[in-house]
């Protein structure tokens, strides 16, 4: 390739890529900027809008103390718990259910109706049986977990083509080829995304379950301030919420390309 072409080529791919990342930044910036402004104006009482600067001390404040530390390690113990065994009992569910035609026969009914139930509804119902310790929490975090991930694995693992796996008996291939050929190819990808969706899902109804019933937690953080009318330690809980979110999403994005790329290869 001439120089000039690679340079030519280069110039575009960086003008695109500081024009994706300034719309990426500029709604974030305007929202900021309105609020830095309907604080100045006073177009709402401080007990209602808290300017940006306060929020911003209450955080360091809260750093400092160690309280934020406390109350997100809590939080993301719980999330951790509840979503690696949601998922890990989705996953082996979903292919016992999608493989083995009695499985499926019995548990279909019940599995319908209880993929129905909110969760929320579950919550009174938890809190008589198990109390507000840890066990309710976590028992609500694999509900929310469990049947978008099991949903997934069920159509993934139904929708190997039939062909492929017989052609794998045609040429008699051990299991170990068939499972890394065939099956993960095709049940990894929606199974990831599927992933993504639940531990988003386990987060938010986690935080609002720490809203409710709990002791520690950002939840209950924000639940705090409520109390004591601080909206600035509620905005703070907020902020937190939504970067652990999107942390989260990241982190199973990159995950989700690094196997599509390893699969390619």
């Amino acid at each position: 390739m001439p120089a000039g072409g690679f340079f030519w080529r280069s110039a575009d791919l960086f003008k695109k890529i500081n024009f994706y990342w300034i719309l990426s930044c500029a709604s974030p910036l305007i929202l900021f900027f309105a609020w830095y402004a309907a604080c100045r104006l006073q177009l709402f009482s401080v007990q209602i809008l808290v300017p940006p600067e306060k929020v911003w001390l209450s955080f360091l404040n809260l750093l400092q103390t160690g309280e934020l530390y406390l109350h997100l390690k809590h939080s993301l113990l719980r999330l951790f718990a509840g979503f690696t065994v949601g998922a890990a009992a989705a996953i082996a569910f979903g292919i016992v259910y999608a493989t083995n035609r009695h499985v499926k026969d019995y548990f279909s009914l019940i599995f319908n109706v209880l993929y129905q139930i909110p969760i929320f509804v579950l919550i009174p119902i938890f809190i008589l049986i198990f109390g507000i310790g840890e066990t309710f929490k976590i028992l609500l975090i694999i509900k929310a977990c469990f049947f978008p991930v099991a949903l997934a694995t069920i159509d993934a693992v139904e929708g190997v083509p039939k062909q492929y796996m017989e052609l794998s008996q045609v040429y008699q291939l051990k299991l170990r080829n068939r499972v890394k050929y065939i099956i993960l190819p095709s049940v990894i990808p929606p199974l990831i995304s599927s992933l993504r969706i639940a531990l988003g899902r386990a987060w938010l109804i986690l935080v609002a379950i720490e809203l409710l019933a709990a002791g520690t937690g950002i939840g209950q953080m924000m639940e705090l301030g409520r109390q004591m009318l601080r909206l600035d330690v509620v905005m703070v809980g907020v902020f937190i919420t939504g970067m652990i979110g999107f942390i989260l999403d990241k982190i199973l994005r990159q995950v989700e390309q690094r196997f599509i790329q390893y699969m390619r290869q």
